[in-house]
């Protein structure tokens, strides 16, 4: 203990010295508790702002058409009696439904994984390969991030239309890769800079060739950033309606799409509309938790040293 710690209080004549010690003030424990529960109501009540419009939507996707036209869903949390599981028996039975959503999941998936694919490979060159050019071909990564989707959708579109693309799930998938890469090479570019030279040095010296360094070094060590970047372009292309509406054809249209068609034909038909939005909503959220882990660790990455 220090001397400052212990040194006496000067005190009035005729009372023995307290010592610093005794007069210290107790820590700001309350001040923290407060500080705490303030964050934690708040936190409370963005996750209620968040999630009552999905609970809406869950509860209506059980009601019945009548039920949802008579009464708000709130009702249904008095009256469990009203869920059912008959909407989704009948979304299950719309052709037009199912066929969507594996047309989403055949555009998702493959522009999700080569993306990542061409991202790490690219990424690894710009960070660790020396080759002529090599700055300025990143350089021109970089500014095309700042080009929006909106200017390439028509030039895209007539390219697509002379070579037999346009209306077509390679069409989609290959206009959501090219729009994809630049971030994706931005971010683990960056990520794979920050690995330690020491580590590829070392690899090198025992007799790795790159393919070798990067199957078993970098993309163990960049799993973070990996799947960070498989997260946003998942949900990316899973939630597209803007590229699907004018590249893909009824044959070919996402969950989007169709449930987009399915409110301008029919308009208030709650029981189709309900559980196939609700169906479009899971399959991302459930995609998130399962990667949450290493999202995190991806995000938190590089910001602290």
């Amino acid at each position: 203990m220090s001397a400052a710690a212990t040194a006496p209080v000067k005190s009035p004549p005729g009372t023995p010295p307290v010592p610093a010690a005794a007069v210290r003030p107790r820590p700001p424990r309350l001040r923290r508790w407060l500080g705490n529960g303030l964050v934690q109501a708040f936190l409370l009540v963005v996750g209620l702002v968040w999630i009552t419009p999905v609970a809406g939507l869950l509860l209506s996707s059980l009601r019945s058409s009548q039920d949802s036209a008579a009464s708000g869903w709130w009702t249904a949390l008095a009256d469990p009696g009203q869920l059912s599981f008959a909407n989704y028996a009948t979304l299950l039975e719309n052709a037009g439904i199912t066929k969507a959503f594996w047309n989403t999941v055949l555009i998702s998936v493959p522009a999700t994984l080569l993306v990542v694919l061409i991202a790490s490979l690219a990424g690894y060159a710009f960070a660790w390969l020396e080759f002529p050019g090599r700055d300025w071909l990143f350089l021109v990564v970089v500014a095309l991030l700042v080009v929006p989707v909106q200017v390439g959708l028509l030039p895209v579109a007539k390219l697509f239309g002379q070579i037999g693309l346009f209306g077509t799930i390679p069409g989609v998938v290959l206009f959501h890769v090219a729009y994809g890469l630049p971030f994706a090479v931005f971010l683990l570019r960056n990520y794979f800079a920050e690995i330690p030279k020491e580590m590829l040095e070392a690899a090198r010296m025992d007799g790795g060739g790159e393919w070798r360094i990067f199957t078993q070094l970098i993309l163990p060590v960049g799993r973070p950033a990996i799947a960070s970047l498989a997260i946003f372009q998942f949900l990316w292309v899973w939630n597209d309606m803007l590229v699907a509406l004018l590249f893909a054809d009824a044959s070919s249209q996402p969950l989007t799409v169709e449930l987009q068609s399915q409110v301008r034909q029919f308009g208030s038909n709650i029981d189709i509309l309900a559980p196939g939005a609700f169906l479009s909503l899971v399959v991302p959220v459930a995609v998130f938790l399962v990667f949450q882990r290493h999202f995190v660790q991806g995000v938190m990455a590089g910001s602290v040293k």
